[in-house]
Formats: C-alpha cells, sequence, structure tokens
C-alpha cells in the first residue's frame, strides 16, 4: 500500500514537473532553437507589467463599487470609508495614465473616471427611496459616462481601442454594477453574487482589451514585448483567481459577523470560487485529485476563515486560537508543497511567507472591522487585495521558468477547457492550462500532506 501511495505522488510531481514534454520532442537544430526561445519566456515584461497595473486598478474598482453601493444601501458603519476607496482607486489610475498618455490625458481620464463614481451613490439613494425618475436619470449620467470615456480611450489609442468597442465593453461594465446591486436590493443574494462574479470577470477582458491597444500603440515604450502572451494570460489569470479569493472572504467574514442576510450567498459564491479550481484540477488528474484538493483548501483555509467568524461573534478565544493555527498550518504547509512542487522556482520560504502574509492580511482586515476600526478596516483590504497581485507574479514566473514550454507563444495548448463559472468564455488555451496547472498543484499539495500526516 505504501508504495502504491509513493508511486502516485511520483507520477503526480512527474506530471506537474515535466507537462507535454513529449509533445515537443523533435529533434536536432529545432530542438536547439527551441531550448533557447523558451529560455526567454516570463510573465515579468513591461507590456505584461501594464496589464497587471490595469488587470488590479479596474477589477478593484468593481468590486468597491458594489461594495460601496451595497454598505450605503444597508447604512453600513464603514459604509464612507469604502465610498472613500473607491475615489482614491480612481485617483490610482492617474500615474498610470500619465506614464503612458502624459499628465494632461491623465487629467482628462481623471475628471471623467472620479465624477462618474458619483452617480453610484446617486443611484442608491434613488433605488432606497423607489424612485423611478432618479434611477432613469442616474442611468442616463452613466450613459453619459459611457460616451465620454470611449471616446477619450479611442483618441488617446489612436483608434486602437475604437470607440464602438470601448463603448460596449464600459457599458457592459455599468450594466454588471447596477444588475448586482439591484439584485441584492431585491433580496437575491444569490443572484447578486452570480452577478457579481461575471461583473469582476469582465474587468479583466477590459484591462487586456486596454493594454493590448496600448503596447501595439507604442510598442517601444514596452520593449517591443506584448500584453497578451500566454505567459502575460497565465500571470493575469492567477492574479484574477487570488485577488477574487480575497475579495470574496472579506465580504464574506464581515457578513458573517454582521450576521447579514446575506451572508449564505457570500459562502456559496466562495464555495463556486473554488469549484473553479477542482473543475480545473479534475480535468487534469480525475476526481480523486479534485476532491482532495477541495479537502486541503477548504479544511484548513476555509473553514479556519468561517471559523474565526464564529468565533469573533461568541467572542470564543479558543477557537479564534485554534482557527489561527490552521492558518498557520496551511500556509507553512502550502508554501513548503509550492516550494517543492515548483522545483524551487518558487523558493519554499518566500511561498511560505507570502502565503502567511495573505492569511494575515485577511485576518487582519476581518479584526479592525470586529473592533470598530472601519477606515483600517478598509485601508487594510486594499493592501491586502494588491497584494495578492505580487503573489500572482512569483507563483506564474515560477510555473513559466518551470515549464516555459506550455507558455510558448506559436505552441498549442494542451490543456482542455474546464468552463470555469467566474472566468470568461473568452479565455485563451494558454490561460486555461494555467488555471489547470495551478489547480494541480493545490490538488498535489493536499495528496502529499495527507500521506504525510498518515505516516506521521
Amino acid at each position: 500500500m505504501k508504495n502504491t501511495k509513493k508511486f502516485a505522488a511520483t507520477a503526480m510531481a512527474a506530471a506537474l514537473v515535466l507537462p507535454g514534454t513529449a509533445a515537443f520532442a523533435s529533434g536536432g537544430g529545432d530542438d536547439m532553437k527551441h531550448e533557447e526561445s523558451a529560455k526567454n519566456v516570463t510573465v515579468k515584461t513591461k507590456a505584461a507589467d501594464l496589464r497587471a497595473t490595469l488587470d488590479q486598478l479596474l477589477s478593484e474598482h468593481f468590486v468597491l463599487a458594489v461594495m460601496d453601493m451595497k454598505k450605503q444601501y444597508d447604512g453600513s458603519k464603514d459604509a464612507q470609508y469604502y465610498e472613500a476607496a473607491l475615489k482614491q482607486n480612481a485617483l490610482d489610475m492617474t500615474p498610470a495614465i500619465a506614464s503612458v498618455y502624459g499628465d494632461e490625458g491623465a487629467k482628462q481620464f481623471e475628471k471623467i473616471f472620479v465624477d462618474h463614481n458619483k452617480y453610484t451613490t446617486d443611484l442608491v439613494k434613488a433605488v432606497k427611496a423607489d424612485d423611478q425618475d432618479g434611477i432613469n436619470a442616474s442611468k442616463a449620467e452613466t450613459e453619459g459616462f459611457v460616451q465620454d470615456l470611449s471616446s477619450f480611450l479611442d483618441t488617446a489609442t489612436e483608434g486602437k481601442l475604437p470607440k464602438a468597442a470601448a463603448e460596449e465593453v464600459l457599458r457592459a461594465h455599468e450594466a454588471d454594477v447596477y444588475k448586482t446591486f439591484q439584485q441584492y436590493a431585491a433580496g437575491d443574494y444569490e443572484g447578486s453574487y452570480n452577478t457579481f462574479r461575471e461583473g469582476y470577470s469582465r474587468m479583466y477582458d477590459i484591462s487586456k482589451a486596454l493594454s493590448v491597444a496600448i503596447t501595439t500603440q507604442m510598442p517601444e515604450k514596452f520593449d517591443n514585448t506584448k500584453a497578451d502572451t500566454k505567459a502575460a494570460d497565465l500571470r493575469s489569470t492567477l492574479n484574477s483567481l487570488a485577488a477574487e479569493h480575497v475579495a470574496l472572504a472579506n465580504i464574506s467574514m464581515t457578513a458573517g459577523v454582521d450576521q447579514a442576510k446575506d451572508y449564505d450567498a457570500a459562502n456559496w459564491a466562495e464555495d463556486m470560487h473554488t469549484a473553479d479550481f477542482k473543475a480545473a484540477m479534475k480535468s487534469v488528474y480525475g476526481q480523486a485529485g479534485a476532491d482532495q484538493f477541495e479537502q486541503v483548501w477548504t479544511k484548513n483555509h476555509i473553514e479556519a476563515q468561517a471559523n474565526l467568524v464564529t468565533a469573533a461573534i461568541n467572542d470564543d478565544k479558543k477557537l479564534m486560537g485554534d482557527a489561527q493555527d490552521m492558518l498557520k498550518m496551511f500556509s507553512n504547509d502550502f508554501g513548503a508543497f509550492l516550494g517543492a512542487a515548483t522545483e524551487e522556482n518558487l523558493p519554499t520560504k518566500a511561498a511560505q511567507e507570502a502565503v502567511s502574509g495573505h492569511e494575515t492580511y485577511v485576518q487582519d482586515t476581518f479584526m479592525q472591522y470586529v473592533e470598530g476600526d472601519y477606515k483600517g478596516s478598509a485601508d487594510t483590504f486594499r493592501e491586502s487585495y494588491a497584494y495578492m497581485y505580487g503573489v500572482g507574479e512569483n507563483l506564474g514566473e515560477a510555473i513559466v521558468k518551470q515549464s516555459p514550454e506550455k507558455f510558448m507563444d506559436g505552441t498549442p495548448g494542451s490543456m482542455p477547457n474546464t468552463g470555469n463559472g467566474g472566468m470568461s468564455d473568452n479565455n485563451t488555451a494558454g490561460t486555461t492550462g494555467a488555471i489547470a496547472l495551478f489547480g494541480l498543484a493545490l490538488g498535489a499539495a493536499g495528496i502529499v500532506l495527507a500521506r504525510k500526516r498518515q505516516n506521521a
């Protein structure tokens, strides 16, 4: 039995470390050229950096807009701080735009973008008062924003992002925000979270389209690198999954301690996020590996966060300590696995510190909220959200350096489409492979750790 387990673990490690090697075995000079090209594959290019910056700022805008509207509607004690965070997010975009289009272009963008945030406050007031005229007026203001920003983007990118295309995605984004909030106000909490996840995913389509337009317009500024390579897709996908986890953790934990009506739906959304990982794992390693992944991801991680909520409600210090110990175990074990699985391309110590840093941020955001430090909690949430983009970048680089053939542009994708619920249908084969590789790493971690504990 022990030999069977050892063989399974070895086979799994080989699957992760050497995926699809046979598909690239050709021979001769072609191999030499292929190996040289593979050495240059990286997630860390100027174009990928631009895309990641836009990923972060635009997706955070969506998250904060929805949270701000819900908190205003409910009269939450921290509503003013999320309104301030939403405004600051818009201001944080100014340096990114200025770096590409100069101070004058950045000022034009800032005025358009900052001004449109007030429409969310107008809409909340109108919905709360059942004021249809007010709702229609807010929608008209939003359409004005769509026209103004799409015209700006068309002009700024010299037509690389045409006005019609910009209009379409911006109008869809505003519809996502409105629908998410309207469903929440109507008590359709599961529907609201489902729309939230779809709207969140759409922001990464927008940032990809904008970054491609900018890098195509001025290639020299970005060292002639591209924003839509397989490696850049990998980085974006990992960032999306990691940051969404942070957003959902914050939303569900605060809803739990407030015993809010949408708490069950928030937990459901976290379950759907976990299912995205599990579906990817199953496509690579089958049902057994997928089930094991779900166990390790939920027991010492998602369930531990839920225990923190229960402990805070009941002022149960023992349960709080136990939950914190579970999260430390998860951080250490998962970081150790990632170091081993990536052959130290992501060093074990760095991986452990990264996972631990994430868990500390999540706990600090929650405990500040529980203790009434609402401004501190909102600020820490923003830091926590930004932090995950560094995690995605470094994990992505480790995966690329370990398996560069998977992320060489021009090579066929070898991973099946998993149909992940929170991801756009427009994902490339390279992106789907990225999710599958990450899911494989997580699932393998569960099996390795289970064996370790059985033999202890």
